[in-house]
This record gives structure tokens, C-alpha cells and sequence, in this order.
């Protein structure tokens, strides 16, 4: 079990690191209608890997055979590491490659209110947004954000494997 985890979490951790990071490698940028779509997908698709390691550890491993435990047990060993990838990714881009991501992406979420609120409403909305940014707007936090989120994908997609994968 050990070596499917190690093999397939390191291909989780280099595709979540790296298609997480896609956009800003290519010179991208930032377009904030799109950064949560491409941001979720690349998520899914590092934790492919889930789905194959299992596939490896029931067909080349394990004679046939894996529970939905062991299953489940082996997904989210690979999700961890696709989550850190993701983490480590993400906390480098809002420390050092855009320090600024927090104040700039309040802003877009404020112009993006002032199109369908009344002014009452939207300086509501501003003054919760802004505490919540100060509260949780840290790198470190947005980190472990994005870390949780992967696993929860994760556990989500080890579920479903080993429903599908699953043999006595």
C-alpha cells in the first residue's frame, strides 16, 4: 500500500502544484470569473490520481480484491498529497507572487455587488466582506482553505472510487 501511495500521491502533489498553477505560469494572470472554475477543475483532475492509485493498489497489489475501506483509506492518502501541492502553491502565489490577492480580490467582489445591489445593500455587504478579510484574509489561512477543500474533494472522489473499485 505504502509504494501505490507514495507513487500516485507524488503524481497528485505535481499535477494539484502545477495545474493549480497553470494560469500564472502561462503569464495569465488573474481573471476572477474564471480563477474558481479553472481553480476547482485543476483540484479535480490532481485528484484523478485517487481513483488510479486505487485501481493499481486493487489490480496489481492486492489479488483483485479491495474493501471500501481500504479503498477509501488509500484515497485520501493519495488526496493529501494533491492537497498539499495545491496548499503549497497556493500560499506561495498569495505570499510572494501576489501579496496583494486579498485587497484586490475584495475590490472585484465589491464593483461585481455594485452591478446587481442597491447602495444600502452593498455597503452591507462591504463592511462583512472587509471583516472577513481581515479575519481570514491571511496567506496562511487561504492555504489551509484550499487544503481542506482538496481533501473534502477527496474524500468525496475516494468514496465514489471505492464504490465503483470495490471487490471481496
Amino acid at each position: 500500500m505504502k509504494n501505490t501511495v507514495i507513487k500516485f500521491g507524488l503524481y497528485a502533489l505535481i499535477s494539484g502544484f502545477l495545474l493549480f498553477g497553470l494560469p500564472f505560469f502561462l503569464g495569465m494572470g488573474v481573471d476572477y470569473d474564471y480563477g474558481e472554475l479553472i481553480g476547482y477543475t485543476s483540484m479535480i483532475l490532481s485528484l484523478l490520481f485517487v481513483y488510479f492509485g486505487i485501481k493499481h493498489y486493487r489490480d496489481k497489489v492486492n489479488e483483485g480484491k479491495i474493501s471500501l475501506g481500504k479503498a477509501i483509506a488509500i484515497g485520501m492518502l493519495i488526496a493529501l498529497f494533491s492537497a498539499i501541492g495545491v496548499a503549497v502553491f497556493d500560499y506561495i502565489y498569495t505570499s510572494y507572487i501576489n501579496p496583494d490577492f486579498a485587497s484586490e480580490y475584495l475590490e472585484y467582489s465589491i464593483k461585481k455587488m455594485e452591478e446587481t445591489l442597491s447602495a444600502e445593500e452593498v455597503k452591507l455587504k462591504t463592511a462583512e466582506l472587509t471583516q472577513q478579510m481581515e479575519d481570514y484574509g491571511s496567506p496562511s489561512f487561504m492555504a489551509l482553505m484550499m487544503f481542506v477543500s482538496v481533501m473534502i474533494l477527496g474524500f468525496i472522489i475516494s468514496l465514489i472510487s471505492g464504490l465503483i473499485l470495490q471487490r471481496k
